[in-house]
């Protein structure tokens, strides 16, 4: 699912090396405007932690229990088919998170251990992309957005591997700018140590307030830039604690519309639609940016 890959499959994990940067609810927003427009998204977040992707869609019901998961499709331990372990919400196909992946490197492992005692081969970093592959992901899908975790590991590999791209939510402070910086050289890192191209479809600014020194840092950004979203911790806030995306928070929790939320929501239409122009996928049915009236005809 590179580049070159599947035919015309829009791929990115969101990352960001400093935690708190609002990564989960970019991948989520982005997951809902274009399905919005009309495209037929899958999420596949890969973050241990409880407050995670599947907890903001309130689909982490079954996370401590022993169902079918990714893990044990990653592991070539299925109980099930690939389609069961997907939930559908706001016309986004998402696969819930599950307490298995906090031990994810040790499975895995233990896995390429047997493989190799059997004479076989394990790519430890590439089994995400294979479950998605023999799934027929690529085919069925038109969008894939994976939300790995910040810290090095399987996790963010698996993720990188499958989607071959990042879309980089940034802090305009200082720790940000230090972030961009370590940016190319992650990215060359990551390269070298998967043996894969890996592109940057966009930075998102979050919590810009339009300072001086911000400015500043904005211009070291050598990634395009789509839109840059400012303090916005209310309408992120109130995500969290109603568990659900920022088009529906706003559209059946807020009793009256504010025009910076609505402009919040453009921006994740706007950036939804230049990332499809980056791999040349158009949306069938793309919404007036931020409108909440608009009907999601699938095609």
């Amino acid at each position: 699912m590179d580049g070159s890959h599947e035919e015309n499959m829009l791929a990115y994990s969101t990352y960001s090396e400093a935690g708190g940067v609002g990564k989960t609810t970019t991948a989520a927003n982005l997951a809902v405007a274009h399905a919005r427009a009309g495209l037929k998204p899958l999420v596949v977040p890969l973050d241990p932690q409880d407050g995670d992707l599947s907890r903001l869609f309130d689909i982490d019901d079954q996370r401590t229990e022993a169902v079918d998961n990714i893990v044990r499709h990653m592991i070539r331990r299925p109980k099930g088919n690939f389609d069961d372990l997907i939930r559908t919400v706001d016309a986004v196909d998402i696969i819930p998170e599950h307490n298995m992946l906090s031990d994810l490197a040790e499975y895995l492992q233990r896995e390429k251990d047997q493989a190799e005692a059997m004479g076989e081969a394990f790519g430890m970093h590439a089994q995400l992309l294979r479950v998605l592959r023999e799934a027929g992901v690529p085919d069925e899908y038109d969008v894939l957005i994976c939300d790995p975790p910040a810290t090095e590991g399987p996790h963010l590999y698996n993720a990188i591997h499958a989607t071959r791209s990042l879309v980089i939510p940034v802090e305009p402070t200082a720790k940000g700018r230090a972030a961009v910086e370590g940016l190319e050289s992650l990215v060359t890192g990551l390269e070298n140590q998967l043996d894969v191209k890996v592109g940057v479809l966009g930075a998102l600014p979050i919590g810009f307030k339009d300072t001086r020194d911000q400015r500043k840092i904005l211009d070291g950004i050598t990634y395009p830039v789509p839109e840059i979203i400012g303090e916005r911790a209310s309408l992120m806030e109130g995500c969290w604690m109603q568990q659900c995306s920022a088009f529906t928070y706003v559209r059946e929790h807020r009793n009256r519309y504010r025009d910076y939320e609505l402009e919040t929501l453009a921006q994740f239409d706007k950036i939804a639609r230049h990332l499809e122009n980056e791999v040349g996928i158009e949306a069938p049915n793309p919404p007036k940016p931020g409108d909440l009236d608009h009907e999601v005809i699938t095609v």
